[in-house]
């Protein structure tokens, strides 16, 4: 299956929802971890930036929706990844240099979405794995990673598949 883009921009100035990217994008770049970016199957890939600043979640909150009800995942699916995401970014918020951007890139193929949430860490440290926090992430996402890039960038990447709960 080849990818399938949809080039389209629509940005904000300073202070606005930032820029919403669809389709394309230049492999390796981004905040999405090499090892979550499978073209095999991949129909598009969707970024939102946006300050850090929790004023901006219920942005990322209906763009989940929206993405998932594309994939055709059940309304309870749709729901899961909407709080799945809102807690992965309370999670990185907390965190966020002051003045920073959260990124989320949705990565979409066939039966599965992966979401990769990401903001500049005043601490560049991922978030405990053994919080009740995250137990929650995994139950509502399936599979819960995080990573560190360069420059304390830290990234919670959700992969959901539709039709699978927990480990999916």
């Amino acid at each position: 299956m080849t990818e399938k883009t949809t080039p389209w921009t629509a940005a904000g100035g300073a202070g606005a929802a930032g820029a919403l990217r669809a389709g394309g994008g230049t492999p390796g770049t981004g905040t999405l971890p090499p090892e979550a970016r499978s073209a095999e199957g991949a129909r598009d890939q969707v970024t939102v930036r946006l300050p850090a600043e929790s004023a901006y979640l219920s942005v990322l909150r209906t763009a989940t929706a929206g993405l998932a009800a594309r994939l055709d995942f059940t309304l309870d699916e749709i729901e899961d990844l909407r709080i799945a995401v809102d807690e992965a970014c309370a999670m990185l918020l907390a965190e966020a240099d002051e003045g920073s951007s959260l990124q989320c890139e949705f990565t979409l193929s066939r039966d599965t979405m992966t979401i990769a949430v990401s903001a500049q860490s005043r601490l560049g440290q991922p978030p405990a794995k053994d919080t009740f926090a995250w137990t929650v992430l995994s139950a509502l996402a399936g599979s819960v990673d995080s990573v560190v890039g360069p420059g304390d960038q830290v990234t919670i990447v959700l992969r959901k598949s539709r039709g699978l709960t927990g480990s999916g």
